[in-house]
């Protein structure tokens, strides 16, 4: 494997678990999937239609988002924000980044 290709899937790894976070962070107030991809993308996380679209569903799956279809401009789209569950979930994982940023940052200091 080359050094690249395995520094590469590491990276994707990491990312992973923070488009979660970052999704939920995003949802606090209702929106749409286009919005949450323009607002990551303007804080500096670029995450792609093809990730985010199948996650809103399974965090939705989960009771973590709820939704529902609003005709604005003439176009529907659907809508989701935290479920009571998925207000919770973010709160644990609030907790849990900010533990994991603290230990990591030492680990690396040594």
């Amino acid at each position: 494997m080359e050094k690249g290709t395995a520094i590469e899937n590491v990276g994707l790894e990491l990312r992973r678990g923070v488009i979660v976070l970052a999704a939920l962070s995003q949802l606090r107030q209702d929106g749409y999937g286009y919005s949450v991809l323009k607002s990551l993308s303007e804080k500096g996380l670029e995450v792609d239609q093809g990730t985010l679209y199948p996650l809103l569903r399974r965090l939705e799956s989960q009771g973590w988002l709820r939704s529902d279809w609003r005709v604005e401009s003439d176009r529907p789209r659907r809508y989701y924000a935290l479920s009571p569950e998925g207000e919770k979930a973010l709160q644990q994982l609030i907790q849990e980044w900010k533990n994991m940023v603290v230990t990591i940052n030492k680990i690396l200091e040594e």
